[in-house]
């Protein structure tokens, strides 16, 4: 990817972060925001949405190193295992083990209902499982459908790591939503900034012919 395709796609992902979040806090934290839009407190509904939007830009930031990560992490298990379908079935695997552990540690840990964190994981796995119809439907391939279940499944838990050791139901949903977003944004994106960067090194290279052959004539 070109640099400059790399910086509109960092921007890209960190306004989806921003975005939601600063929409999606005002629905999560309802209770204590209604008073503004009551009263209709401009100065304290625009300096909420900023807050909000602030920490959307943290969410987008940490989805983004979880996301650059993985990518490194599947390109080496396919150098490792040399066979996608290997490396498939570890991240499948990998994938069931990391809702389970979610699922049944968490009740452990922090002594919450069981049906709670059942309800938390049944999202994340819904999102990871869209996502990856679209990914297969995007590729015309359905080698990619595990992977991006893991990466959406794994990722999402592990970058939500700070919500749940605060383990506060506002902070869990405020977190949870822009990460899922802005993974599927990024798993499902890329490839467009990848073809554009192409693109751009293939019109490079053709004024270069063009410039040279110039060149030639002229002399």
């Amino acid at each position: 990817m070109t640099s400059r395709n790399m910086v509109r796609f960092f921007f890209a992902t960190l306004g989806v972060g921003g975005l939601s979040t600063g929409i999606l806090g005002f629905m999560i934290r309802w209770q204590e925001m209604a008073p503004y839009f009551i009263h209709v407190d401009i100065q304290s509904i625009f300096g909420a949405f900023l807050w909000f939007t602030g920490m959307g830009f943290i969410f987008s930031l940490v989805s983004q190193v979880g996301y650059f990560a993985y990518l490194f992490v599947h390109q080496l298990g396919l150098d490792i295992f040399r066979s996608r379908t290997v490396w498939g079935a570890i991240q499948f695997v990998a994938a069931c083990y990391i809702l389970f552990d979610f699922v049944y540690f968490r009740a452990e840990a922090f002594s919450v209902h069981f049906n709670q964190s059942l309800l938390l994981a049944g999202i994340i796995l819904l999102a990871a499982l869209v996502v990856a119809f679209a990914k297969v439907k995007q590729t015309k391939t359905g080698s990619t459908f595990i992977p991006a279940v893991f990466f959406m499944v794994a990722a999402t838990i592990l970058e939500w790591v700070p919500a749940l050791r605060v383990n506060k139901e506002v902070w869990l949903y405020l977190m949870v939503f822009p990460l899922i977003l802005c993974n599927a944004f990024q798993l499902l994106v890329l490839p467009y900034f990848l073809k554009r960067s192409q693109k751009e090194r293939e019109e490079k290279a053709a004024v270069r012919k063009m410039a040279a052959r110039g060149q030639k004539t002229g002399n």
